[in-house]
């Protein structure tokens, strides 16, 4: 019944699935296999199915929402491609891949942009704030098309919470822009594997752009190469924590080093900590699928 997983885990998001679908976020070893699990669970109303689609729920409305965003992720596409370029453009920006529900086909009027940035080593706070900046002072800190919110350096590309959350998170990213870091990075999070074997990312890698860096960019980059860029990044690296520390003080320290990581090689910035939370939503749902229908799955681990 671990087809169950993925359709509970969309459900969180209100995102029917396909068959096609549920086999590529499941632990299923063949197709032929989801079939008949899956008329037995709609036979049993352990799920609905309407049209193609498989959901948690019988209610049609939830098509109809999936299908528009369906439509306005692929409309939007167009300039999350361009705001990707142009974020491939900054000093010490590596690779630039589109993360969030964009990354899954779904856009609507209340999303916004996501962007998932890996930097050049002992460079990463400097690309940031210099990201940052720019949305503040030319974007008037707007982040609907704008939403730099996780960096991470090509020396370490490894994610250290391995979860169902991040393996969805990592398969689902669209590598837009740079150089080969993608591919360390995926090289790097094998993990995956263990969470999502159907769901495979190698065509999204051979679509990478490369981007030529910008005469004003590798000047800003040829000065900073110095124990000047040294220096300067661990400053923005510095005042960025104690600006969280104060700003985010009703965090706990282990909720605030996940939601909130700064470290020298990783920044993110997710004060609500919805990983955590969509983890325990999901748990939830097992626990209300154990005692409706008597069916047992293993929890997941935040």
């Amino acid at each position: 019944m671990t087809l169950l997983k993925p359709i509970l885990y969309f459900s969180l998001f209100k995102y029917p699935l396909t068959e096609e679908e549920i086999f590529a976020f499941s632990e299923a070893n063949c197709k032929d296999q989801i079939k008949s699990e899956l008329n037995d669970l709609v036979s049993n109303k352990v799920i609905y199915k309407i049209d193609n689609f498989y959901l948690t729920v019988n209610d049609e409305t939830l098509i109809k929402r999936r299908l528009s965003g369906n439509q306005m992720a692929k409309d939007i596409h167009e300039k999350a491609t361009k705001v990707s370029r142009f974020i491939s453009k900054f000093p010490y920006v590596e690779s630039v891949g589109i993360s969030g529900s964009l990354s899954k086909g779904y856009y609507d009027d209340e999303g916004d942009i996501d962007f998932f940035i890996i930097t050049s080593p002992k460079r990463l706070w400097i690309a940031r704030t210099l990201l940052i900046l720019y949305k503040k002072i030319f974007l008037f800190n707007s982040k609907k098309y704008f939403c730099v919110n996780y960096f991470i350096s090509s020396n370490s590309l490894e994610i250290e919470e391995k979860n169902r959350f991040t393996a969805t998170e990592l398969t689902t990213m669209l590598p837009m822009f740079g150089n080969r870091s993608f591919h360390d990075f995926y090289e790097q999070n094998k993990w995956v594997e263990n969470y999502l074997p159907n769901k495979t990312i190698s065509e999204r890698l051979s679509k990478l752009n490369q981007v030529k860096k910008p005469l004003f960019t590798r000047l800003i980059e040829g000065i900073l190469n110095t124990k000047i860029g040294d220096w300067l990044d661990s400053f923005f690296l510095k005042i960025t924590y104690k600006k969280w520390k104060v700003k985010f003080n009703k965090l706990e320290d282990k909720q605030f080093n996940i939601a909130l990581k700064s470290t020298k090689n990783v920044s993110k910035h997710h004060p609500l900590n919805f990983q955590r939370k969509v983890i325990e939503r999901l748990n939830v749902k097992y626990d209300e699928l154990k005692e409706k229908h008597n069916i047992h799955l293993t929890k997941e681990h935040a």
